[in-house]
Formats: C-alpha cells, sequence, structure tokens
C-alpha cells in the first residue's frame, strides 16, 4: 500500500529556523520605527542593543508594521550584568531569560558581549581597577576594547562559567561567538595576535558540547579554525546594505564552503527592513541571495516590517531552514501481533539548509482507545536537501489490541521542541496521520 502526500505549509513556525524575535520574547511588543539620521552619527539603536529592554524605549511598532512568529529568540546581554563582581556570576538573571522563553515556546540564541558602545554598556567596573579600558571617544559610534591579552582571560572565564551552568539545557539553542570589540563582533580585532584569537575561542568549543556555535563570518580563518575543534555554524551582519550584501560579503560566503552542512547560518539585517524600504534596497534579491547561503534564521531586530512586505516575508520563511515534506508512505494493510511491521518513508526536504538538531523521529499507531509511539532510529540531520528514503521496522508488541489504527509520524515532542511536517495529510496533535493498519 503506498499514499502519496502533497505540499503544504507547515501550520506552525518550526523550531530553530525563521526569524528571530531580538530581545523581546514570542508576541512581545516590537520597538518603534526608527529612522537613521546620519547627523546623529547612527546612533539610534545604542539603546535596543541590550537585554533587557529600558522602561523608556518606545515599543509601538505592532501598529506600525508586521513581524512574523518567532520560535528563536535572540538575546544579548552585557558581560558586566553576568559578572557584576569578579568571579560571581549571575545565574539568576540566565536562568529567567530561558524561563521566559520556555514560557513562549522559543528557543534561544544568545550571545554575552564584552561592551557594547555607550559608556553605559562598558565592561565590568571591576576589571578597570586591573587593565586598561578606554572609553569612547567623543562624537565617534565604536569604541575599542582593551588591548591588554588580560581581557580575553578574563572575559573567557566569564564564557567557561556560562558554559558549565547551561550548556545542558536544551532551551539554550545556540551561542553566538563573541569577538573582541563593540557587540562582540570583532571591530579592532587586530589588536590581538592570532594565538590569543585561537585560544578566545577555543574556549566555546571547550565548554559548549550540546549548545550549537556560531561563528562569525567577517574572520573566516577563525570560523575553520574552530571547525577544527567542533562543528559551528557561521553568522553574517550588515545584510540589506548593497556594498555589504553583494560586494564585501560574497568572498567571505564563498570562503565558508560547505559548512551550512553541518553548522546554523544565520543573518543579521543591516539597520532594519523599514529602513530598507525607505533607502528603496530591494528586498527579492535579498532574498534571493540569503537563501542561496542556506540560511536558517534572520534577525531583523523586533522592528515593524512595513505591512505591504508581508506575503513576500511569509514566503520566505517558508523556505528558510529546513522544511520536511512527507512526500510518500508505504507499508502492510495489516500485520500479526508479536510481528514486524515494515514501512518505507520518503521525506523531502524543500528548504535550504538541514536540521542540525538531534530531534527522535517517531512512528505511533492510534486508534480511539490507545495509543502507542516507537522511536526509530533515524537521524533527520542527514536530510540535507532534497528527498530521502528510510526503511524503518517497528516490532508489534503482542499485548496490544486487534483492530485497525492509524498510522502516524512525528519528530520530537515529549518535553523536546517538535517539528510540523510540510503535508497535506491530517495533523494529529505533534503527528501527522499517514494512512492505516489492521492488527490482527
Amino acid at each position: 500500500m503506498i499514499k502519496k502526500y502533497n505540499y503544504q505549509r507547515e501550520r506552525k513556525q518550526n523550531p530553530y529556523i525563521g526569524f528571530t524575535s531580538f530581545q523581546h520574547f514570542r508576541n512581545d511588543e516590537l520597538y518603534s520605527d526608527l529612522i537613521v539620521k546620519p547627523e546623529n552619527n547612527m546612533t539610534e539603536t545604542e539603546y535596543v542593543e541590550c537585554y533587557p529592554v529600558p522602561d523608556y524605549v518606545e515599543e509601538k511598532g505592532r501598529a506600525q508594521g508586521y513581524y512574523p512568529d518567532c520560535s528563536v529568540v535572540y538575546i544579548r546581554i552585557l558581560w558586566k550584568e553576568f559578572e557584576p563582581v569578579e568571579g560571581e556570576y549571575n545565574y539568576a538573571f540566565i536562568e529567567d531569560i530561558l524561563q521566559k522563553a520556555r514560557e513562549n515556546d522559543q528557543t534561544v540564541m544568545f550571545r554575552l558581549m564584552q561592551h557594547s558602545t555607550r559608556e553605559s554598556d562598558d565592561v565590568p567596573d571591576w576589571l578597570k581597577t586591573k587593565i586598561e579600558c578606554p572609553a569612547r571617544p567623543k562624537g565617534k559610534r565604536v569604541k575599542e576594547c582593551p588591548s591588554d591579552p588580560r581581557f580575553l582571560e578574563y572575559f573567557g572565564n566569564a564564557v567557561r562559567a556560562f558554559g558549565k551552568r547551561f550548556d545542558s539545557d536544551p532551551t539554550l539553542a545556540f551561542i553566538d561567538i563573541s569577538l573582541p570589540g563593540s557587540w562582540g563582533e570583532g571591530s579592532h580585532i587586530d589588536l590581538f595576535t592570532k594565538e590569543e584569537l585561537e585560544k578566545s575561542v577555543d574556549v566555546y568549543t571547550e565548554v559548549f558540547r550540546n549548545t550549537h556555535l556560531i561563528g562569525q563570518v567577517d574572520v573566516p580563518w577563525l570560523v575553520y579554525y574552530s571547525n577544527e575543534k567542533a562543528p559551528i555554524g557561521w553568522r553574517a551582519d550588515c545584510i540589506g546594505h548593497p556594498h555589504s550584501t553583494y560586494i564585501s560579503l560574497p568572498p567571505n560566503v564563498e570562503r565558508m564552503g560547505d559548512i551550512w552542512k553541518k553548522g546554523h547560518i544565520s543573518f543579521e539585517s543591516y539597520w532594519w527592513l523599514g529602513e530598507w524600504q525607505r533607502k528603496g534596497w530591494g528586498l527579492d534579491k535579498i532574498i534571493e541571495t540569503l537563501l542561496s547561503w542556506h540560511v536558517s534564521t534572520f534577525n531583523a531586530k523586533s522592528l515593524p516590517i512595513p505591512f505591504e512586505w508581508k506575503d513576500k516575508i511569509d514566503e520566505w520563511t517558508a523556505k528558510m531552514g529546513y522544511h520536511f515534506v512527507i512526500d510518500e508512505v508505504e507499508t502492510q494493510t495489516s500485520v500479526k501481533r508479536g510481528e514486524k511491521l515494515t514501512v518505507r518513508l520518503v521525506v523531502d526536504n524543500v528548504g535550504v539548509a538541514p536540521i542540525y538538531h538531534k530531534l527522535p523521529l517517531y512512528l505511533r499507531l492510534k486508534n480511539d482507545t490507545y495509543a502507542k509511539s516507537f522511536q526509530t532510529g533515524v537521524d533527520i540531520r542527514k536530510w540535507i536537501e532534497g528527498k530521502y528514503e528510510e526503511i524503518i521496522e517497528i516490532s508489534i508488541p503482542e499485548e496490544m489490541q486487534s483492530g485497525e489504527y492509524e498510522l502516524q509520524v512525528g519528530i520530537g515532542g515529549d518535553g523536546e521542541q517538535s517539528v510540523v511536517f510540510a503535508t497535506s495529510a491530517r495533523q494529529d496533535g505533534e503527528y501527522a496521520v499517514l494512512t492505516k493498519v489492521e492488527l490482527i
């Protein structure tokens, strides 16, 4: 018995992919739209770069534009918030973030920043008693980080403590590796030697063994170095600006080669999409480019997107990352209790990237009075692009009652993130209904 199914967009935003909320959780308010004023030296976002959002920041974006549903929340906090006193870590602050994400059915992409740009967003005060820490030059937007090699050692201690405490928490899905410089994005990285930088990222690959790591494409050699220790993905900033997107960034993306097959690829907008529209930066070409680079997540900074772009954004998210279609299923029409049911399942990943998290694939037999799930050994991470055939055998317990059952398939669930198939098959909770099987 063979049954075929058609593609149908998922009924919810699947985990680990799509747009990210930024410093906000699912369904929170959006920042109010901002208009860049060059005379301000592009400092409009200084007050929205660190979590938590200050009370005085205006948030009326829901009335000004659109933002898609987000299964990932991107949070950036300052080092001084996590380690206000040397060696004393504010674990409760991080636990509160993870708990809020769980309450909103989100996972967290996280960056611990050494400092931002404002004086109030500086390195911890205790560090200033140990090494020289530059202030932001008057009239400038970006400040330098301390050049003392001990700076990276002290920060590495905080990263190590963070990893030891939270690496085992599945809500923490991604760590965005922080480099020296404002926001942890590598400005003035030439202040440090190759060996010092390698040592600084070694801390991440040593302590984050469960959490997926994301490096910065602007320093491609460091991404490759890290991949010798653990599979990590990469991210790129300044998306949308024509020079960055189409001139300066492509050579580094090309250097990344097939890293996307094992590591998550994430992007962040230059400014925000409302400003893209005002600048006349075409959305279609940007979307096409990022899909060709195997994007899984995109940070549009929780700023309103023009309402008229909603359909294009929704179409984009339907292609971003992984999207699993049940193409066909073949199995027996009946099976004896105590024997094996063989299921041939053909899945088509119509997205542009694999899923990087190892979630279990289950088959379930269910009728009106009974349901039993069977965890399979299928590794869904190998569904990179295109069609994959899986031959699955499950042993039917003799004690199961005879009768007609629905054969269903699901990914994750039961306390883990659950994936909804992009299929026309009827959905039963976290499972897609495939066909019917008679137990005799």
